[in-house]
């Protein structure tokens, strides 16, 4: 059986391959996305104080530490038992726009731009950041302006944009100031500006040339997790909602995650396979999934009611009347995301001009004591879960990370297969076709850095053996 091996896959954070195996014919038989590497901060957390874990969780990635940062610091309030006050809360919610917006941006126009800008088929050479800076200098130079509004706002909030430790147990490490409000209004006015710009240079400019290959790329049938607050989309709190491939669907708490959600595991990747619990089974058969969501930008305009913000809202109904609801076309993972960084924006604004947000009352103490503590936020990447459990000096016991990626993982090998299956016959291929697979993953913007753990503390390890021309004989696997 013939292979094609995609390694690394490009535009992407952490490290994986695609394999592809062909049939005598010359079509494609299976796929696998291997991922190929650990980070295993589940185990080393295991024996630290709770309060360190949001100071060094965020270390799991550079690009999307605030994720990490929040979702465990709302976890270790659970553990301490204790309810921050509420500036703490709209602090941490409007660093929170200010990262989500930055990572938006850098995803849609640096890592999967270039796939609609130069064209899928265009050559690797050119397509690709520096191609697209070359093409269209004015909107290169406006990213990447917003991008650094984005990573300022969260540095004047928290100290620092990268690894942030402001956000502690209990609340937040420092009230705003006068003169800060005043300096982040004008960077979230600004980064509206862009985000509008954004998404109406996109639907006029790029989607309509692109829309006949939306409608018929990587089609798959699935459920959906997002977070939703009395039924509106929020990326800091609320309730976990399950919806159906069919839109029915049921709330839940973050901490009852354990009753919908159980993990699958493979011997060809360390990344794990959540599922739906309450399916039954766990299948990725393109003909017959069984247990299967997606979460990130499209879960979460599938999953919610309504969004609280006038322009994002507009959005969503356009979107809706065009797609419909649920809508499971794969590249609309794009459009969804132009979305989330209209309504980021135009939350942080909201954000600033409450008055409640400046005052001084920004964290209450904690105490050392046996718990458990599950914290929850919509990553820009998904539904994101933090769950921790100490002892009675507040050591951590056991640790669970569940990230976006990881959720979606059963969904990103489906849909490779689905292209590579539309795409590759007779055993002809072209780089074109084999970054229209890439493409398939990059709808997901996987992050493998957050997604790869052991449960154990063991490496699985998988050893292949060639002879002397290159052919396979043999496997050893630990």
């Amino acid at each position: 059986m013939t292979q094609i091996v995609l390694q690394p896959v490009t535009r992407i954070e952490g490290h994986a391959k695609v394999t592809i195996q062909l049939d005598e014919a010359g079509n494609v038989a299976d796929t696998r996305v291997n991922v190929v590497e650990l980070r295993g901060f589940e185990k080393f957390a295991v024996g630290r104080p709770v309060e360190e874990l949001p100071r060094i969780v965020p270390r799991i990635c550079g690009v999307c530490p605030w994720a990490h940062h929040l979702a465990s610091s709302k976890a270790t309030d659970g553990v301490f038992g204790v309810d921050p006050p509420p500036a703490a809360k709209k602090l941490r919610e409007l660093a929170y726009m200010a990262h989500f917006i930055h990572s938006h941006v850098l995803h849609f126009f640096v890592l999967s731009g270039p796939d609609f800008i130069m064209g899928p088929d265009a050559d690797y050479t050119v397509r690709n950041v520096v191609g697209v800076a070359q093409k269209a200098p004015d909107i290169a130079a406006k990213v990447l302006r917003t991008r650094f509004l984005g990573q300022m706002m969260t540095q004047v909030l928290g100290g620092k944009a990268i690894h942030p430790d402001v956000s502690v147990p209990g609340g937040w490490s420092k009230p705003v100031t006068q003169d800060e409000i005043g300096r982040l209004t004008e960077m979230a006015r600004e980064c509206l500006d862009f985000a509008t710009f954004a998404i109406g240079f996109t639907k006029k400019e790029i989607f309509p040339r692109y829309l006949d290959m939306v409608k018929s790329f990587a089609p798959i049938t699935t459920g959906f997790l997002g977070t939703v607050q009395d039924g509106a989309l929020n990326l800091y709190d609320g309730n976990l909602r399950m919806m159906g491939a069919d839109g029915a669907y049921e709330d839940f708490p973050a901490e009852r995650y354990t009753e919908y959600i159980a993990e699958a595991v493979q011997p060809w990747t360390y990344l794990k396979f959540p599922y739906h619990k309450k399916a039954g089974s766990f299948s990725m058969d393109l003909e017959a999934p069984a247990g299967i969501y997606r979460t990130n930008a499209l879960a979460r305009m599938n999953v919610c009611d309504r969004i609280g913000t006038p322009l994002a809202q507009q959005e969503l109904e356009e979107f809706r009347s065009n797609f419909g609801r649920p809508a499971q076309l794969t590249l609309l993972y794009h459009w969804a995301r132009l979305i989330e960084t209209v309504y980021a924006a135009e939350r942080a604004l909201e954000l600033l001009a409450d008055p409640e947000i400046r005052d001084h009352n920004t964290r209450i103490g904690v105490t050392p004591r046996a718990g458990r503590g599950v914290g929850s936020v919509e990553a820009p990447r998904g539904t994101l879960i933090h769950d921790y459990e100490t002892d009675e000096k507040g050591l951590v016991k056991e640790a669970n990370i569940i990230v976006g990626t990881t959720h979606n993982n059963a969904a990103i090998n489906m849909s490779v297969k689905k292209v590579a299956r539309d795409l590759i016959k007779g055993g002809k291929y072209d780089q074109g076709l084999l970054n229209q697979v890439e493409m398939a993953i990059r709808a997901y913007d996987p992050c493998l850095s957050c997604a790869t753990h052991a449960l154990d503390g063991r490496i699985p390890l998988r050893i292949d053996l060639v002879d002397a021309t290159g052919a396979p004989i043999g496997t050893l696997m630990d």
